[in-house]
Protein backbone atom coordinates (compact mmCIF):
# COMPACT_ATOMS: atom_id res chain seq x y z
CA UNK A 1 0.00 0.00 0.00
CA UNK A 2 1.34 3.45 -1.00
CA UNK A 3 0.25 6.17 1.39
CA UNK A 4 -1.70 8.85 -0.48
CA UNK A 5 -4.24 11.55 0.16
CA UNK A 6 -5.55 14.50 -1.79
CA UNK A 7 -7.93 17.36 -1.04
CA UNK A 8 -9.76 18.53 -4.14
CA UNK A 9 -11.03 21.85 -5.46
CA UNK A 10 -14.72 21.95 -6.36
CA UNK A 11 -16.34 24.17 -8.99
CA UNK A 12 -19.89 25.51 -9.06
CA UNK A 13 -20.58 23.10 -11.92
CA UNK A 14 -19.37 20.17 -9.79
CA UNK A 15 -21.73 21.20 -7.01
CA UNK A 16 -24.69 21.41 -9.38
CA UNK A 17 -24.09 17.75 -10.29
CA UNK A 18 -25.48 16.83 -6.89
CA UNK A 19 -22.55 14.80 -5.56
CA UNK A 20 -18.93 15.91 -5.53
CA UNK A 21 -15.74 14.53 -3.98
CA UNK A 22 -13.73 16.60 -1.52
CA UNK A 23 -10.88 14.23 -0.67
CA UNK A 24 -9.67 10.67 -1.03
CA UNK A 25 -6.75 8.61 0.16
CA UNK A 26 -5.26 5.53 1.74
CA UNK A 27 -2.85 5.05 4.63
CA UNK A 28 -1.02 2.18 6.25
CA UNK A 29 -0.59 2.94 9.94
CA UNK A 30 2.02 0.80 11.67
CA UNK A 31 2.04 -0.35 15.31
CA UNK A 32 2.47 2.54 17.79
CA UNK A 33 2.52 5.06 14.93
CA UNK A 34 1.00 8.50 15.56
CA UNK A 35 -2.56 8.88 14.31
CA UNK A 36 -3.80 10.74 12.39
CA UNK A 37 -0.67 11.39 10.37
CA UNK A 38 0.40 15.05 10.15
CA UNK A 39 -0.17 17.00 6.96
CA UNK A 40 -3.95 17.02 6.78
CA UNK A 41 -5.82 20.36 6.79
CA UNK A 42 -6.72 21.59 10.27
CA UNK A 43 -10.45 20.94 9.74
CA UNK A 44 -9.70 17.26 9.11
CA UNK A 45 -6.92 16.69 11.62
CA UNK A 46 -7.99 15.89 15.19
CA UNK A 47 -6.74 14.86 18.61
CA UNK A 48 -8.29 11.79 20.21
CA UNK A 49 -9.28 13.68 23.34
CA UNK A 50 -11.39 16.22 21.41
CA UNK A 51 -12.53 14.19 18.41
CA UNK A 52 -13.89 16.25 15.52
CA UNK A 53 -16.95 17.32 13.56
CA UNK A 54 -16.80 17.37 9.75
CA UNK A 55 -19.10 19.21 7.37
CA UNK A 56 -19.01 16.37 4.84
CA UNK A 57 -19.76 12.69 4.42
CA UNK A 58 -16.92 10.17 4.50
CA UNK A 59 -16.65 6.47 3.81
CA UNK A 60 -13.65 4.85 5.53
CA UNK A 61 -12.76 1.20 4.97
CA UNK A 62 -10.39 -0.72 7.27
CA UNK A 63 -8.71 -3.49 5.29
CA UNK A 64 -6.16 -4.55 7.93
CA UNK A 65 -5.76 -4.22 11.68
CA UNK A 66 -8.13 -3.17 14.43
CA UNK A 67 -9.10 -0.14 16.49
CA UNK A 68 -11.98 1.72 18.10
CA UNK A 69 -14.73 4.06 16.88
CA UNK A 70 -17.04 6.40 18.76
CA UNK A 71 -19.58 9.03 17.72
CA UNK A 72 -22.48 11.02 19.13
CA UNK A 73 -24.92 8.23 18.25
CA UNK A 74 -22.52 5.31 18.76
CA UNK A 75 -20.79 4.34 22.03
CA UNK A 76 -17.17 3.15 21.78
CA UNK A 77 -17.05 0.08 19.54
CA UNK A 78 -14.11 -2.10 18.60
CA UNK A 79 -13.61 -2.34 14.86
CA UNK A 80 -11.68 -4.95 12.94
CA UNK A 81 -10.57 -5.43 9.36
CA UNK A 82 -13.46 -5.44 6.94
CA UNK A 83 -15.29 -2.62 8.76
CA UNK A 84 -16.78 0.38 6.95
CA UNK A 85 -17.13 3.60 8.95
CA UNK A 86 -19.70 6.12 7.73
CA UNK A 87 -19.18 9.71 8.88
CA UNK A 88 -21.93 12.34 8.64
CA UNK A 89 -21.88 16.14 8.45
CA UNK A 90 -22.27 17.72 11.87
CA UNK A 91 -21.78 14.42 13.73
CA UNK A 92 -19.04 14.37 16.38
CA UNK A 93 -16.79 11.31 16.11
CA UNK A 94 -13.35 9.92 16.77
CA UNK A 95 -11.50 6.75 15.84
CA UNK A 96 -8.00 5.34 15.98
CA UNK A 97 -6.11 2.09 15.38
CA UNK A 98 -4.83 -0.14 18.16
CA UNK A 99 -1.22 0.60 19.06
CA UNK A 100 -0.40 -3.10 18.84
CA UNK A 101 -1.64 -3.56 15.26
CA UNK A 102 -2.12 -0.25 13.49
CA UNK A 103 -4.39 -0.51 10.44
CA UNK A 104 -4.77 0.09 6.71
CA UNK A 105 -7.47 2.60 5.82
CA UNK A 106 -9.05 3.76 2.58
CA UNK A 107 -11.41 6.72 2.43
CA UNK A 108 -13.31 9.24 0.36
CA UNK A 109 -15.03 12.43 1.50
CA UNK A 110 -17.94 13.96 -0.40
CA UNK A 111 -20.94 16.29 -0.20
CA UNK A 112 -23.99 17.22 -2.23
CA UNK A 113 -27.76 17.07 -2.47
CA UNK A 114 -27.73 13.37 -3.39
CA UNK A 115 -26.01 12.02 -0.23
CA UNK A 116 -27.98 14.51 1.88
CA UNK A 117 -31.20 13.12 0.40
CA UNK A 118 -30.08 9.52 1.03
CA UNK A 119 -29.50 10.41 4.67
CA UNK A 120 -32.81 12.26 4.97
CA UNK A 121 -34.71 9.33 3.45
CA UNK A 122 -33.13 6.90 5.92
CA UNK A 123 -30.91 4.90 3.58
CA UNK A 124 -27.95 5.79 5.80
CA UNK A 125 -28.09 7.03 9.39
CA UNK A 126 -25.68 8.32 12.04
CA UNK A 127 -27.36 5.80 14.35
CA UNK A 128 -25.75 3.01 12.28
CA UNK A 129 -22.31 4.31 11.36
CA UNK A 130 -20.57 0.93 11.11
CA UNK A 131 -20.96 -1.90 8.62
CA UNK A 132 -18.85 -5.03 9.05
CA UNK A 133 -18.76 -6.27 5.48
CA UNK A 134 -15.62 -8.33 5.86
CA UNK A 135 -12.88 -8.05 3.25
CA UNK A 136 -14.69 -7.14 0.03
CA UNK A 137 -12.75 -6.82 -3.22
CA UNK A 138 -15.56 -4.67 -4.67
CA UNK A 139 -15.16 -2.03 -1.96
CA UNK A 140 -11.39 -1.93 -2.35
CA UNK A 141 -11.67 -1.69 -6.13
CA UNK A 142 -14.16 1.18 -6.00
CA UNK A 143 -12.02 3.14 -3.53
CA UNK A 144 -8.94 2.42 -5.65
CA UNK A 145 -10.79 3.77 -8.71
CA UNK A 146 -11.72 6.93 -6.80
CA UNK A 147 -8.10 7.48 -5.80
CA UNK A 148 -6.91 6.88 -9.37
CA UNK A 149 -9.31 9.50 -10.78
CA UNK A 150 -8.37 12.06 -8.15
CA UNK A 151 -4.68 11.60 -8.87
CA UNK A 152 -5.05 12.71 -12.49
CA UNK A 153 -7.83 15.32 -12.11
CA UNK A 154 -8.63 15.04 -15.82
CA UNK A 155 -11.37 17.34 -17.18
CA UNK A 156 -14.79 16.14 -16.07
CA UNK A 157 -13.37 13.80 -13.43
CA UNK A 158 -15.70 15.04 -10.69
CA UNK A 159 -18.96 13.71 -12.23
CA UNK A 160 -17.10 10.53 -13.13
CA UNK A 161 -15.75 9.91 -9.62
CA UNK A 162 -19.06 10.94 -8.06
CA UNK A 163 -20.62 8.07 -10.02
CA UNK A 164 -18.13 5.72 -8.37
CA UNK A 165 -19.10 7.13 -4.95
CA UNK A 166 -22.78 6.50 -5.73
CA UNK A 167 -21.90 2.96 -6.85
CA UNK A 168 -20.09 2.44 -3.54
CA UNK A 169 -23.05 3.75 -1.52
CA UNK A 170 -25.42 1.52 -3.48
CA UNK A 171 -23.19 -1.48 -2.85
CA UNK A 172 -23.05 -0.75 0.90
CA UNK A 173 -26.82 -0.31 1.11
CA UNK A 174 -27.44 -3.55 -0.78
CA UNK A 175 -24.97 -5.44 1.40
CA UNK A 176 -26.62 -4.09 4.56
CA UNK A 177 -30.14 -5.04 3.43
CA UNK A 178 -29.02 -8.55 2.46
CA UNK A 179 -27.25 -8.95 5.81
CA UNK A 180 -30.40 -7.82 7.64
CA UNK A 181 -32.54 -10.31 5.74
CA UNK A 182 -30.08 -13.12 6.41
CA UNK A 183 -30.08 -12.21 10.10
CA UNK A 184 -33.88 -12.18 10.11
CA UNK A 185 -33.87 -15.66 8.54
CA UNK A 186 -31.43 -16.90 11.19
CA UNK A 187 -33.56 -15.40 13.98
CA UNK A 188 -36.75 -16.90 12.57
CA UNK A 189 -35.16 -20.35 12.26
CA UNK A 190 -33.89 -20.23 15.85
CA UNK A 191 -37.27 -19.07 17.18
CA UNK A 192 -39.11 -21.82 15.29
CA UNK A 193 -36.66 -24.40 16.66
CA UNK A 194 -37.19 -23.00 20.18
CA UNK A 195 -40.97 -23.31 19.74
CA UNK A 196 -40.61 -26.94 18.64
CA UNK A 197 -38.39 -27.79 21.63
CA UNK A 198 -40.79 -26.07 24.05
CA UNK A 199 -43.78 -27.97 22.62
CA UNK A 200 -41.89 -31.25 22.86
CA UNK A 201 -41.08 -30.58 26.52
CA UNK A 202 -44.37 -29.17 27.78
CA UNK A 203 -44.55 -32.01 30.33
CA UNK A 204 -41.17 -31.12 31.83
CA UNK A 205 -39.70 -28.31 33.94
CA UNK A 206 -37.86 -26.81 31.00
CA UNK A 207 -35.37 -24.02 31.73
CA UNK A 208 -35.36 -21.24 29.14
CA UNK A 209 -31.72 -20.53 30.04
CA UNK A 210 -30.81 -24.14 29.18
CA UNK A 211 -32.87 -23.85 25.99
CA UNK A 212 -30.85 -20.79 24.96
CA UNK A 213 -27.64 -22.66 25.70
CA UNK A 214 -28.82 -25.60 23.58
CA UNK A 215 -29.51 -23.20 20.69
CA UNK A 216 -26.09 -21.51 21.15
CA UNK A 217 -27.54 -18.05 21.84
CA UNK A 218 -27.76 -15.89 24.95
CA UNK A 219 -30.88 -15.92 27.12
CA UNK A 220 -31.48 -12.20 26.50
CA UNK A 221 -31.12 -12.65 22.71
CA UNK A 222 -33.56 -15.57 22.68
CA UNK A 223 -36.08 -13.74 24.84
CA UNK A 224 -35.96 -10.64 22.63
CA UNK A 225 -36.15 -12.57 19.33
CA UNK A 226 -38.90 -14.87 20.61
CA UNK A 227 -41.00 -11.92 21.77
CA UNK A 228 -40.42 -10.17 18.44
CA UNK A 229 -41.79 -13.13 16.47
CA UNK A 230 -44.53 -14.39 18.82
CA UNK A 231 -45.49 -11.37 20.90
CA UNK A 232 -44.72 -13.15 24.19
CA UNK A 233 -41.62 -14.28 26.06
CA UNK A 234 -40.58 -17.96 25.75
CA UNK A 235 -41.33 -18.62 29.43
CA UNK A 236 -44.89 -17.37 29.01
CA UNK A 237 -45.25 -19.38 25.80
CA UNK A 238 -44.27 -22.53 27.69
CA UNK A 239 -46.62 -21.69 30.54
CA UNK A 240 -49.57 -21.16 28.19
CA UNK A 241 -48.93 -24.55 26.59
CA UNK A 242 -48.83 -26.16 30.04
CA UNK A 243 -52.16 -24.57 30.99
CA UNK A 244 -53.80 -25.73 27.76
CA UNK A 245 -52.51 -29.26 28.31
CA UNK A 246 -53.76 -29.14 31.92
CA UNK A 247 -57.25 -28.17 30.70
CA UNK A 248 -57.33 -31.26 28.49
CA UNK A 249 -56.16 -33.50 31.35
CA UNK A 250 -58.78 -32.04 33.71
CA UNK A 251 -61.43 -33.51 31.42
CA UNK A 252 -60.43 -36.93 32.78
CA UNK A 253 -62.01 -37.18 36.28
CA UNK A 254 -59.77 -40.12 37.15
CA UNK A 255 -56.65 -37.94 37.11
CA UNK A 256 -55.79 -36.24 40.37
CA UNK A 257 -54.33 -32.74 40.51
CA UNK A 258 -51.06 -34.29 41.64
CA UNK A 259 -50.91 -36.47 38.51
CA UNK A 260 -51.89 -33.57 36.25
CA UNK A 261 -49.22 -31.38 37.85
CA UNK A 262 -46.62 -34.07 37.17
CA UNK A 263 -47.77 -34.56 33.55
CA UNK A 264 -47.55 -30.83 32.86
CA UNK A 265 -44.14 -30.33 34.45
CA UNK A 266 -45.17 -28.44 37.57
CA UNK A 267 -43.16 -29.06 40.72
CA UNK A 268 -46.24 -29.68 42.89
CA UNK A 269 -50.04 -29.80 42.84
CA UNK A 270 -50.09 -26.68 45.01
CA UNK A 271 -47.93 -24.67 42.57
CA UNK A 272 -49.93 -26.00 39.61
CA UNK A 273 -53.22 -24.91 41.24
CA UNK A 274 -51.82 -21.47 42.05
CA UNK A 275 -50.56 -20.81 38.48
CA UNK A 276 -53.68 -22.28 36.90
CA UNK A 277 -55.90 -19.87 38.86
CA UNK A 278 -53.67 -16.89 37.99
CA UNK A 279 -53.86 -17.71 34.28
CA UNK A 280 -57.52 -18.76 34.02
CA UNK A 281 -59.20 -16.96 36.90
CA UNK A 282 -60.53 -20.19 38.46
CA UNK A 283 -59.07 -23.09 40.39
CA UNK A 284 -58.46 -26.45 38.64
CA UNK A 285 -61.26 -28.03 40.70
CA UNK A 286 -63.77 -25.35 39.71
CA UNK A 287 -62.64 -25.51 36.08
CA UNK A 288 -63.17 -29.28 36.11
CA UNK A 289 -66.67 -28.92 37.61
CA UNK A 290 -67.82 -26.21 35.21
CA UNK A 291 -66.35 -27.71 32.02
CA UNK A 292 -67.15 -31.38 32.56
CA UNK A 293 -70.93 -31.13 32.90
Amino acid sequence: MINYYKYLPVSAEDQRWGLYVLNAGCNSIGPSEAYPRPGHPSRHHFQWEQGRVLQEFQVIYISRGAGVFESTHCPPVRITEGTVMLLFPGEWHRFRPDEATGWDEWWAGFKGDIPASLREDGFFSPAQPLLHTGLQETILQLLTDIIAHTRSEKPGYQPLVSGVILHLLGYLHAWNRQAELQQEDVQENIVHKAMQIIRANVDRQLSIESLAEELCVSYSWLRKAFRQYTGIAPGQYLLQLKIERAKMLLADPSKSLKVIAAETGFESAFYFSKIFKVKTGVSPDLYRKTHNV
